[in-house]
C-alpha cells in the first residue's frame, strides 16, 4: 500500500462500499450566500475535509457533465494522489449545485461490474486455470511485495485443487516502483521469460516469490540469470540477458500499468473476480466463499467469466498456454 494514501485515502475506500449523500451546509443568520459545489475549490475543500485528505494528497477535479444515468445531476470525477498511487471517484452534483451524490448507479438486467470488465484485457496475459470457465480472476501484483507473494502462494496452492475446471486466472504487472527499486524490472524478465516459453512463465513467478528475500536491486540480474541456468532446456539464457538488457518488455508492463490505474488499482495485491474488485490479501476460505458463489450465479447469469461475450475474452493459443 502507498505510505500516504495507506492512511488517507481509508475513509475514500469505505465510502466506495455504498451511497453517500452530502446535503448543503445551514446557513448563518447575516452570512454571505454559500457557493454551489460547482465551485472547485469549495468543492476540494469539502472533500479534503471529509477524506481527511492532508496537503500531500494532490487533488484534480474534472469539469461536469450531465449525467446519462442520474437525470437532475451533472457528473464530476474526482482524482487524489500521492505519487504514483491514484484514486479516483465520480461524483454526482445536483444541478442547483447544492448536494453532491457519491453513488454506483447500477442498470437493470446488467453485470453489476460491467465497467471494470470492459476495461480487463486478459489477451497475451500470462494464465493458468480452465479456458472458458465461468470465473476469471485478474491478479495485478508486484513481485517485490510481501503481501503479494503470500497472496501468490494462496493461489497456487489452492485454486486448482479446489477448482480444476471451473476458473481461470490471468497475472498483470503492476510493479510499486517508488517504494520497490527491482519489481519493474522482474515484471521486464517475466515477460522476457513468457515471450519465450509460457509455460516457464509460472516456474519464473513461484521462484521469484519464493527468493523474494534474498533478491535486491544490485544481485537482480545474477539471481534470475541463477534461474535461468535451471531451465536450460527451456529458456534460451542469452536471449533473455538481451531482453532484460535492452527491456524489450517495458512497453508490456507499462500497458498493464495503465490499465490498473484506469481501473482505481493503487496498491497491491488487487483482485478483480469476474470484475468485482478485492483490494489486499485475503484469506483462502473468503475467496473462496466468493468464487462458489459467483459460479452459481454465472450458471444462471452467464453475464462473465470467458464465455460470457464480455470484454474479458477467450485466451489466443499464446495466452493459455499453462
Amino acid at each position: 500500500m502507498h505510505p500516504f494514501l495507506k492512511k488517507t485515502l481509508f475513509a475514500l475506500c469505505v465510502a466506495g462500499l455504498g451511497a453517500l449523500a452530502v446535503a448543503q451546509r445551514p446557513a448563518t443568520g447575516g452570512a454571505a450566500p454559500r457557493k454551489s459545489f460547482y465551485d472547485k475549490a469549495e468543492l476540494e475543500q469539502y472533500l479534503r475535509h471529509l477524506y481527511v485528505w492532508g496537503p500531500k494528497i494532490s487533488v484534480t477535479i474534472s469539469d461536469p457533465k450531465p449525467s446519462a444515468k442520474l437525470p437532475g445531476f451533472n457528473e464530476v470525477n474526482v482524482r487524489a494522489s500521492a505519487g504514483q498511487a491514484v484514486q479516483d471517484e465520480l461524483f454526482y452534483i445536483s444541478t442547483d449545485g447544492q448536494r453532491i451524490l457519491k453513488a454506483a448507479v447500477f442498470e437493470f438486467g446488467q453485470n453489476p461490474f460491467k465497467a471494470e470488465l470492459d476495461k480487463l484485457k486478459t489477451e497475451f496475459q500470462p494464465s493458468f486455470g480452465t479456458p472458458g470457465a465461468p470465473v476469471v480472476i485478474v491478479v495485478f501484483t508486484d513481485f517485490e511485495c510481501p503481501y503479494c507473494k503470500q497472496e501468490a502462494k494462496m493461489l497456487r496452492d489452492n485454486l486448482m485443487n479446489a477448482f480444476p475446471k471451473q476458473v481461470r486466472v490471468y497475472f498483470k504487472d503492476f510493479p510499486l516502483e517508488s517504494i520497490h527499486p527491482w519489481a519493474k524490472m522482474a515484471s521486464i524478465a517475466g515477460r522476457c521469460v513468457f515471450r519465450q516459453k509460457p509455460a516457464a512463465f509460472w516456474d519464473y513467478h513461484d521462484w521469484v516469490y519464493e527468493h523474494q528475500s534474498e533478491i535486491n536491486a544490485g544481485n537482480f540480474k545474477s539471481k534470475v540469470m541463477e534461474f535461468a541456468k535451471t531451465k536450460a532446456n527451456e529458456i534460451d539464457v542469452a536471449e533473455l540477458t538481451r531482453c532484460m538488457e535492452t527491456r524489450a518488455t517495458e512497453a508490456e508492463v507499462d500497458r498493464n500499468i495503465a490499465e490498473g490505474k484506469s481501473l482505481g488499482v493503487n496498491s497491491t495485491p488487487t483482485l478483480f473476480v469476474n470484475g468485482r474488485r478485492l483490494v489486499g490479501t485475503m484469506e483462502w476460505h473468503n475467496l473462496r466463499q466468493i468464487i462458489e458463489n459467483e459460479i452459481e450465479y454465472q450458471a444462471v447469469a452467464k453475464n462473465a467469466g470467458e464465455d460470457c461475450g464480455c470484454e474479458v475474452k477467450l485466451p489466443t493459443p499464446l495466452s493459455s498456454s499453462n
